[in-house]
């Protein structure tokens, strides 16, 4: 039974491939229903609740990940509010592509 129980726990946590993913006639990606332009192409999010999305790809593996406050209005020509976002969130050190620090940081 522990044994099962194990199989069905990775089964669930297991990332998706690329593999997962469908290609449409025009070059497309769908995934989940969503459509995008390819992998690591952000785009903006419609009536959800954060204002990008992206399908994060590293090797074979696939993640989508959504960032950015909807409501927040991005002033990135501000030199100071530029500065002081990337000291905030260190950016220096966003290295991992599955995360939505790493995609706001490559933004700002």
């Amino acid at each position: 039974m522990a044994l099962a129980l194990q199989r069905y726990k990775t089964a669930i946590y297991d990332m998706a491939t690329t593999k997962d993913v469908d290609r449409t006639p025009s070059g497309r990606i769908k995934y989940r229903g969503e459509s995008f332009a390819g992998f690591n192409k952000p785009k903006r999010t419609p009536n959800k609740s954060k204002k990008f999305a992206v399908l994060a790809k590293k090797g074979s593996d696939i993640k989508m990940v959504r960032y950015g406050d909807q409501n927040m209005e991005i002033k990135r020509d501000n030199p100071a509010r530029r500065k002081s976002f990337r000291a905030r969130h260190n950016c220096d050190t966003a290295t991992d592509k599955f995360s939505a620090r790493y995609w706001s940081c490559k933004k700002w």
